[in-house]
Order: structure tokens, then sequence, then C-alpha cells
């Protein structure tokens, strides 16, 4: 999965109800109906005034160059045509974003954990010769299944070389989605999909678990033995295709956990600082600190490397993150995603549900989200984009600021920590909720 898809999938389905992020939030659980083609686009600059003709002229040139043949040309050329309104989604997107609670208890509620095992089961034969092959176990499998499509019944109404080929001949983005064009028109070659049959998302993501056209050529095996990869109605060629990009893509290690959930002593001597994903220690190392499973268990006293992961801050969930997690920020690098899709593959793998907080995380409105990022600008960090969305960058900078001001470094902005870099008195926490953090 491509790591903008959150913005444009999960997270506007789920803000939207499932119009999903997309993406992910978002995938693009229900686009709206197809505008129709426009028949003069704005020459665009990036292509030095070249028309739509012109520039797609070209680019079959270049897909001809590439290995594409005439005959795949020729039967996807009706469906090439540039669609403002695909143009006009993509520059009007915005990141809505949702606290981790709410949002994994939306996208891992019961009833999918409940269908991701029902699918392990109906499918039995097609996960076991996944896992075996690749080492991905089957509730891995299904949980990105059922995140990005609801296990295939919302991928998305939308022709995908027409929603392409309009946002390669726009600037944004341009010389990407030339590369996915170029990969539609493969797999129309290579006879997996006809371009009628390519149907998915505004972004051009195709399938169950909505392959970008590359991910799709790239890594869709055939795992039905009907000689095609058709990743929209064959769920043994879903699952097998999609244990391949997890393993072969995103370098999943056989045998190794992904994420489990932990407790976190609530002692302010605790390092809070070292709770973060670019810091591995010992699971022994953490269980020395005070770390334990929800119910108090201890930890292994081993030397498996894994990061306390805290979505939420000190007084919110807290999770060991492993190696393998590595594959969920890749898949889609919105933290509230990535965190989600790990919870609900260990609730299908057979994990208790979350501990909840035991009172309710005090948390910043997105307005002062937005304005404590401009003065972590003026203080001389990157946070990406001011836009009241808590990246990775903005959690890297507040942590920083957190530690100048001696207070405990868990990358969760605070109105402590508002006051302070603003010189003013303390203001007050939002309850929860009030908050767009990704």
């Amino acid at each position: 999965m491509p790591i903008f898809a959150f913005a444009m999938r999960v997270l506007l389905a789920v803000i939207v109800g499932w119009l999903v992020l997309s993406s992910s939030a978002l995938a693009q659980m229900s686009p709206a109906p197809a505008r129709p083609a426009a028949t003069s686009p704005r020459a665009a600059a990036c292509h030095n005034g070249l028309s739509f003709d012109r520039f797609l002229a070209d680019l079959k040139q270049q897909a001809l160059a590439d290995g594409v043949s005439q005959r795949a040309l020729a039967e996807a050329a009706p469906y090439l045509v540039y669609d403002q309104g695909i143009v006009n989604r993509d520059r009007g997107q915005r990141v809505f974003g949702q606290i981790f609670t709410e949002f994994a208890g939306r996208m891992a509620a019961p009833y999918r954990m409940q269908q991701g095992q029902a699918r392990i089961k109906a499918y039995a034969a097609a996960f076991a010769r996944a896992e075996k092959e690749y080492g991905v176990p089957p509730a891995v499998i299904a949980a990105f299944w059922g995140l990005e499509s609801d296990f295939g019944s919302n991928m998305g109404n939308l022709p995908t070389l027409r929603s392409l080929v309009s946002l390669a001949y726009d600037c944004r983005r341009s010389e990407m989605f030339q590369g996915e064009t170029i990969a539609a028109l493969k797999i129309i070659d290579r006879g997996d999909l006809a371009p009628s049959e390519m149907i998915g998302s505004w972004a051009g993501e195709l399938g169950q678990t909505q392959f970008l056209p590359k991910h799709y050529f790239n890594y869709a095996v055939d795992y039905d033995g009907d000689g095609r990869r058709n990743l929209l109605s064959s769920p043994p060629d879903v699952i097998g295709s999609t244990a391949n990009y997890i393993a072969t893509g995103l370098k999943w290690r056989r045998g190794e956990p992904w994420l489990e959930e932990v407790r976190a002593p609530a002692a302010s001597s605790f390092p809070w600082d070292q709770a973060d994903l670019t810091i591995q220690l010992p699971r022994s190392k953490w269980a020395q600190s005070g770390v334990t499973y929800p119910d108090g268990r201890p930890l292994p006293n081993d030397d498996l490397p894994a990061s306390l992961l805290l979505p939420m801050g000190r007084t919110g969930p807290a999770f060991l993150a492993y190696a393998n997690f590595a594959a969920y920020t890749e898949w889609n690098n919105s933290l509230i995603y990535s965190t989600t899709a790990g919870y609900l593959a260990t609730r299908i793998a057979g994990a208790a549900p979350m501990r909840r907080p035991a009172t309710p995380v005090a948390q910043l409105p997105f307005s002062e989200i937005r304005e404590l990022q401009q003065l972590l600008v003026r203080a001389g960090f990157t946070v990406g984009k001011v836009d009241g969305v808590l990246g990775q960058q903005s959690r890297s900078a507040v942590k920083a600021m957190q530690i100048k001001y001696g207070l405990p470094a868990d990358s969760w902005p605070t109105a402590e920590l508002l006051a302070r870099m603003r010189g003013g008195p303390r203001a007050q926490a939002q309850p929860a909720g009030a908050t767009a953090a990704r």
C-alpha cells in the first residue's frame, strides 16, 4: 500500500462514515459517482504546456518502450481520458484526524475481528499455503483485508485508467502516476484484468487489499490456478498476493511478533523519552523498567528488541512494537492506521481487547496543535505541514521540547507544553476526541 493512501482512503472513509484510508485512510470505500471526462483540460505547466492529447501520446510511447503491447494500448484507449473531477479530489483532499482509541474502536471493532476469523476458516487452505510460502500469519493478512475494503465489500467504483492518467497529467505527482499508468497497462497486457474490469478508488488503487498498479504487477500471484492474478474477485489470489507483498515488499520476518499490548508504569521517573519507534531495547530492559503485560504478568526476560509505542502519550494505551511493525508503517505511514492494523491483527489472532485509559486522555484541540506546530517551527524544528495533525515529525519535535522543559517526554502535546512555549499561564486541555492526531 502506498504511504499516502491513508490520507486518501481510510481516514476519509471513517470521517464520512465509510464513504478507507484510503488510508488507509484512505481506502476510498464508496467514492462519488464518476464525473464526465473533461474534453479540454488546461495545459499542465509541468509538461511544458503540452495538451493532454500530446501528453497521452508521449505516455503511450513510454509504455511501448517499457514493453507494453500495441494490443493492450488499443484495449485501454477508450479509458485513457482526462477527468478534472479526479484532479479536484486529489487537490482538495484533507487528512481528517481521530485519536487512536476512537479510530481503533471503529476500525478494529469486534465484528471486523470476527469476520477476519471467519475468512481464515473459509479460506484455510490459501491462508495455510501463504503462511508456509511467505511466513506471514493469517491474522496479519486478514487485518489488512478487513481495513482496506471490508473483505471486498468496498473497493471503489471509478474507472482506474481514467483516474491514473488524469493524475499523471496533473503536476502534483505526475511522475509517480505516469509509472502507475504504465503498470496498469502491463496488468492488462499480462491478461490479469481487462480495462473494463479495472474499477477501484479515485486514486487508482485496485482490489480487495487496495494495491496501486505497480504493487499489483510486481506482487500479485495466481493462487486459484486459473491463470490470472485477480485481486478483485478471487479471495485466494488476494490472500497469496497480500502475503507476497508483505513478505517480499515489506520484508516481514518469519516467526516474529509484530505488536503486543503492555502496561507502562505511571511513575514520572519512568524513562518516557525512550518510548519511541526509533529506539529499540531488549524486552528484558523494558521489564526492568517496570513494563508488564496488561494483566500484570512479567515480560519474557529475553533479548528480543522492541520499541515502546505510546500512540496517545503516557496516560493512553501502550504497546511493544517489534521489528515486524515496520511493515505496518511502510504499508501506511500514519501512526494511527498502522497501530490499528497491527492491533486488529492481534485481536484476530486471539488477543484480549485493548485496555481503555482509566481516565480520559487530555488533548489539545485542532487549532492549538496547529499553534504548537507554528511555535515549534519558530523554535527551529521541522514538523512537516503546519496542519493541526500530529505526524511523526511533530511528535519528535514535541518530545525534544518536553525534554528541554523537564516534562515527561512521551511525545504527546499537552496544555502545559503549549503554555511553556507561549510563555504564558497554563491552558486547559479539552476532552478526548477534540484533536486531530495522526
